[in-house]
């Protein structure tokens, strides 16, 4: 058990930072110091308890990075052992019907705009709006009683003014269930993942003693609030150390993230692996595919002069301000993060996954081994590999320790699968583990196998391919013991250069040499087939395979 009390770091964090910013809306401008973000929850805690919130309680929270939703999650998690549901804005009508219902909550706290998207009469429960707070629907007249004049209550209950001495949040043991994060938006299909106070006082307390922020320095919250990544290391890593967080509150397209990134200067950035591969992919690959270039980069001394010119000008574009950027949620392109490296970009690629909350293995860019995703976190997690020879066969990766959660919300039978019967979790990603660092090499039930029974890892084929001409995303399928990659074109970079679909299939097939002069024999695939729509993603914008094996 870890000794910091999860809870009791926000009671501190607030009353050490009340005078200090802690929420700023990127889009809007409202803002909240630490006293005022104190304030709103206590005026929260008045109406869960007028509405009769009780321990084990949930409450579902739908909406993009806001600072209302970041008042909702605190109140709802410091008001006493209740349970908050953060659910995805990006998970369609009925999966968070689904949700909701699944998940036995008491409150619903939505964005107006979703809540016109939904089937009201699949919600029993009162619905209020943020960010105005503002009723939504109630079956209780007295609810809507209730929700008159909190100002007054406030005033009435802590004698016209609150003050940091009025920070006494409930006493909620590290073993309780503070959270229920919710792994897809697939209805009937979606599992949802008991995260502890535990759990989250590992994560956060790990990160402090990394130093990765400090009291007073700022970040850009871009990655999704309700993902258990964005959740815990933009938003309660960052309120537990004084941090004054902007939230994005938009789509975080390379356009948008870079004027707010130059206008926010944060300190620690954490992103996916997408958002730096479009930016590789759309600016630097021009540039250094340039024969020129090429040529330039293979001599002595010269190549420095180019790689720190790119590297100054990339950091710059990224607010110019930031000691590290932190790549997670997926594997990062083995190309991207070869060129990243070599021009001693300051990054480090973690693992993780929900059901740690999340973070399992990680490395501080100085420390950084390319290929790798770190070093399995100190003292709190252990990790092995199912393999007779953990260091050179891939095996399944297993975890155990402090950041693993406490099981599926109602679903023995799937918490039952997922861990062996010693009590390790089963992450059903496959690796090898040298000096504690962690080398995932697929997922396995991704993995295909050739018809010399040899392993093939789909990932590391589509991370080559999605670096070729007009190549958008690709996924490698199966299909008689041959290998054939489904590809979706840019169609951006088709649009403007007036690419005919008779000219793309002759490059997909130019690619495809290329490809399979870059691989080993049983990688090479037999044909590129084009599809004409993006592959369906996750949450974590990762590819749903199923749908196209």
């Amino acid at each position: 058990m870890i000794q910091q009390n999860f809870i009791q770091l926000y009671q501190d964090s607030f009353k050490k930072n009340w005078d200090l910013p802690a929420l700023t809306d990127y889009k809007g401008g409202t803002s909240y110091t630490y006293g005022e973000l104190a304030e709103t929850i206590a005026k929260l805690h008045l109406l869960f308890s007028d509405l009769g919130i009780q321990k084990g309680d949930k409450i579902s929270l739908i909406g993009r990075n806001h600072s209302s939703w970041s008042v909702v999650f605190m109140a709802t998690i410091t008001y006493g052992a209740v349970i908050v549901v953060p659910i995805l804005h990006e998970f369609n009508p009925e999966s968070i019907e689904y949700i909701i219902a699944h998940s036995d909550s008491k409150l619903v706290f939505v964005n107006k705009s979703l809540w016109g998207t939904m089937d009201r009469d699949n919600v029993k429960v009162p619905v209020f709006e943020i960010p105005s707070f503002a009723l939504l629907k109630s079956d209780d007249e007295s609810v809507k009683e209730k929700m008159k004049m909190p100002d007054e209550r406030l005033k009435s209950r802590y004698q016209e003014r609150f003050t940091k001495e009025d920070i006494r949040y409930a006493d909620v043991s590290n073993e309780e269930v503070v959270c229920i994060n919710y792994t897809s938006g697939t209805t009937g299909f979606s599992k949802g993942v008991m995260i502890t106070a535990n759990n989250l006082a590992g994560n956060i307390t790990y990160g402090q003693k990394l130093n990765l922020l400090f009291t007073g320095e700022r970040n850009l919250a871009f990655l999704p609030m309700a993902h258990i990544y964005g959740c815990t290391f933009d938003f309660l890593y960052a309120l537990a150390t004084g941090v004054h967080i902007t939230l994005l509150g938009t789509t975080p397209t390379p356009q948008n993230l870079i004027i707010a990134l130059k206008e926010v200067k944060p300190k620690l950035i954490f992103t996916v692996p997408l958002i730096f591969e479009k930016i590789y992919k759309k600016k630097i690959l021009p540039i250094i595919d340039k024969p020129i270039v090429k040529v330039l980069l293979k001599i002595p001394g010269i190549n420095n002069l180019i790689l720190n010119k790119i590297k100054k000008s990339l950091i710059e574009s990224l607010g110019g301000n930031f000691r590290e950027v932190v790549i997670g949620g997926a594997a990062l392109n083995a190309e991207v993060e070869a060129f990243f490296y070599r021009m001693k970009f300051p990054f480090s690629v973690g693992y993780g996954m929900t059901e740690c909350a999340p973070l399992i293995s990680y490395d501080h860019h100085d420390n950084f081994i390319p290929t790798s995703c770190g070093s399995v976190l100190d003292e709190i997690m252990e990790a092995r590999i199912d393999s007779g020879d953990p260091e050179n066969i891939p095996g399944e990766i297993q975890v155990y320790g402090e950041n693993v959660m406490k099981g599926y919300y109602k679903n023995p039978e799937a918490t039952e699968a997922a861990f062996t019967d010693d009590g390790w979790l089963k992450t059903g990603d496959l690796g090898i583990i040298k000096d504690k660092r962690l080398f995932i090499k697929g997922r396995i039930k991704n993995m295909l196998l050739a018809a010399n029974g040899q392993n093939i890892y789909p990932e590391e084929i589509e991370s080559r391919l999605n670096n070729l001409p007009y190549i958008a995303e690709s996924v490698i399928v199966l299909r008689e013991y041959k290998l054939v990659a489904l590809v979706y074109p840019d169609v951006a970079a088709v649009t403007a250069n007036n690419i005919t679909r008779e000219r793309l299939e002759e490059i997909m097939l130019e690619n495809k040499g290329i490809l399979n002069k870059a691989v080993a024999h049983y990688e090479k695939i037999i044909s590129i087939e084009i599809v004409n729509s993006e592959f369906e993603k996750t949450p974590k914008k990762s590819i749903k395979r199923f749908l196209y094996s």
